[in-house]
């Protein structure tokens, strides 16, 4: 129960894409939220999208316009299509399920977490 795992990640080219997968092995996923962090090296976690239980989706501003986050109820699924992809992108990028819908940007909010992908943008 809880068990996230992120696939997708890799080396890219600037102005590229990658579509990042969170798998869920909670057979509640219809009902969680889900959210995309991303850690830098030597930076702290920020928050990068989420989608509610509802659909709704939320993104930080530097991602947004670049960025969509989708659900796949039935395959317990997100998805984070990332397009035109900047150097700065480059980070590990985890996915974190939470209950509730509130603090759904909060990184202390989310109750699991997957291992992490890695994602790298060459200039």
């Amino acid at each position: 129960q809880g068990q996230l795992v992120e696939t997708g990640g890799g080396l890219v080219q600037a102005g590229g894409s990658l579509r990042l997968a969170c798998v869920a092995s909670d057979r509640a996923f219809s009902g969680m939220n889900i959210g995309w962090f991303r850690q830098a090296p030597g930076k702290k976690r920020e928050f990068v999208a989420a989608i509610t239980w509802s659909g709704k989706n939320h993104y930080a501003y530097y991602v947004s316009g670049r960025f969509t986050i989708s659900r796949d109820n039935a395959k317990n699924t997100v998805y984070l299509q990332m397009n035109s992809l900047k150097p700065e992108d480059t980070a590990v990028y985890y996915c974190a399920s939470k209950s509730l819908e509130t603090s759904i940007v909060v990184e202390g909010a989310y109750d699991y977490w997957g291992q992490g992908t890695q994602v790298t943008v060459s200039s």
